[in-house]
């Protein structure tokens, strides 16, 4: 889920000193799910990396998003965290949309063929405290005022909690720093799009009747409202009314949450004891660079849509997913620069997706014209009955379903999802929890001065094509019974050559001509 919602934090820690001039290779601004998963990479990569929060060291009760999606869980497996958030939250084999639009996930080519129902700050802690122990340092109350960079490096100007001022530089900063990003704007990169949806209201209550799924959505023609579980018995409920469009400022009560719950529910579910209640409006807005420079942006600092299918969280996520091997891989003298650029290639097309997708499930939840209920009522009855349309549709929205952009010529598995195929050793997602590549082939390779970035593993099957997996999950390369100079020469082009740092002007090549034939994000259906 996404929305312009702020979290409130308050201290429980010691606040962190004030920041002293001092280098990083990787600052990131931001500690929300995409911040931390960035970091955590980061660090466990070996990577000397600062994540810089103004607000102060608690996670918060009050979560924005509440579901991930099979291709998050399958990042987070990839990550050793899968189980452990699986055992906080509740599966759903069952996605409902709105009104007779339900899209069934059991069938999903997935080990996490369901959505998971889970707070973010569930999420939230599982990736703070990986972060704290792969040596991930901390600037909590520490709020960036400036920024300049060169080519060399990029300097923050900070404010620490006492008020102090600083300067932290580093080879790169990513911004995963909210909606009103201060290195978005630092940067010079506009934000444009538009509010879709006005005066949605949020409330967390108890109920005095048990919904009887666990998440509980539905729209009528002039309201729509969803239920979550929190865990502890508290429900989030959001809602929207036609009829009630006022400033995110207007107070607001539990009358007004409960009337909107039986307009779009049927009943209020004996809704009392709110502990927090607010309105905010949703954006669809997506910055038109995820790069200037040296600086990324990443998450909600890069994107936001509606909350509509849940996506916001997960989409900022697979950001981090996407980027942090290539940054690590870079500081590593492992790849030339140019991999970088493939970050921008890769996922804006990827946004660009969800926007559209989460922002037509809204407005068709919105529908009151005879006409859009009608266009309404056939998409629910299309995707019931035409399996392809339903596929692709799942595919979207868990992010099962999309592929990065290949060269021309490449092996039909390059740039596609890697799906957890067994191994003589186990599962992928599991040879993928050192962060390196994995290279799984027929017969036995050496990863010799490599094995510091690359996993040789082989298939349970006597399957023979080789395929190289890179470290967020996506194929980078692959052949079928290739010779062993094939596969020495697709292992220099992606890691560099053996014992020597940096990509050789062959595989500089590769990327360009991947870079410039990447004109958008493939869709598959399986």
């Amino acid at each position: 889920m996404n929305g312009n919602m702020r979290n409130e934090r308050t201290s429980t820690t010691t606040p962190a000193p004030a920041p002293t001039p001092t280098s990083h290779d990787v600052i990131v601004v931001g500690s929300g799910p995409t911040g931390l998963l960035l970091a955590g990479d980061l660090a466990t990569a070996g990577i000397p990396v600062t994540l810089v929060e103004k607000r102060p060291h608690k996670i918060s009760n009050l979560s924005r998003a509440f579901v991930l999606h099979a291709r998050t869980l399958e990042q987070l497996d990839a990550r050793g965290l899968a189980d452990e958030v699986e055992v906080k939250g509740q599966a759903l084999d069952r996605l409902r949309l709105f009104g007779g639009l339900s899209l069934a996930l059991d069938t999903l080519p997935s080990r996490f063929n369901h959505v998971l129902v889970i707070p973010q700050y569930e999420v939230e802690k599982a990736l703070l405290r990986r972060a704290e122990e792969a040596g991930v340092r901390f600037a909590y109350e520490t709020e960036v005022t400036g920024l300049s960079q060169d080519a060399d490096g990029v300097t923050l100007e900070v404010r620490g909690p006492d008020g102090e001022s600083g300067r932290l530089t580093a080879a790169y900063v990513v911004g995963a720093d909210g909606m009103r990003s201060v290195v978005r704007e630092a940067i010079g990169l506009p934000f444009p799009g538009k509010s879709v949806i006005r005066s949605v209201v949020l409330a967390d209550v108890l109920l005095d009747e048990e919904p009887e799924s666990v998440l509980t959505a539905n729209a009528v023609g002039d309201a729509f409202a969803f239920l979550a579980p929190f865990g502890d018995g508290y429900y989030r409920v959001i809602g929207w009314h036609r009829g009630r469009d006022v400033r995110d400022d207007e107070p607001l009560g539990l009358d007004e949450v409960k009337e909107i719950a039986r307009l779009a529910l049927g009943r209020d579910y004996g809704m009392r004891d709110a502990r927090w209640m607010s309105r905010f409006h949703s954006d669809e807005r997506q910055a038109p660079a995820y790069r200037v420079g040296r600086v990324f942006l990443a998450g909600d600092a890069a994107h936001v849509h509606t909350p509509a299918g849940g996506q916001g969280m997960n989409t900022g996520l697979q950001d981090a997913a996407n980027l942090s091997w290539k940054l690590a891989a870079v500081l590593d003298g492992h790849a030339d620069t140019a991999l970088l650029d493939t970050y921008q290639a890769e996922r804006h097309p990827v946004g660009k997706s969800v926007l559209r997708s989460s922002g037509g499930i809204v407005r068709l939840a919105m529908a009151k014209r005879p006409w859009t209920l009608a266009l309404r009522a056939g998409l629910a009855a299309f995707l019931d009955h035409v399996g392809p349309g339903r596929r692709k549709a799942v595919g979207r929205i868990t992010g099962i379903g999309y592929a990065y952009a290949a060269p021309r010529g490449a092996h039909p598995l390059v740039g596609t999802r890697a799906p957890d195929v067994a191994l003589k050793s186990g599962r992928l997602y599991e040879a993928l929890r050192g962060g390196r590549f994995v290279l799984v082939t027929p017969r036995p390779v050496e990863a010799g001065a490599r094995a510091d970035r690359l996993a040789v593993e082989r298939w349970s099957s006597d399957r023979r094509t080789t395929v190289l997996v890179r470290p967020d999950g996506y194929v980078a390369w692959a052949a079928e019974s290739p010779d062993p100079a094939a596969v020495e020469a697709a292992l220099a082009a992606h890691l560099g050559a053996a014992g020597q740092g940096g990509l050789g002007g062959g595989a500089r090549q590769q990327l360009t001509e991947q870079l410039g034939e990447s004109t958008g994000l493939i869709v598959v259906e399986d």
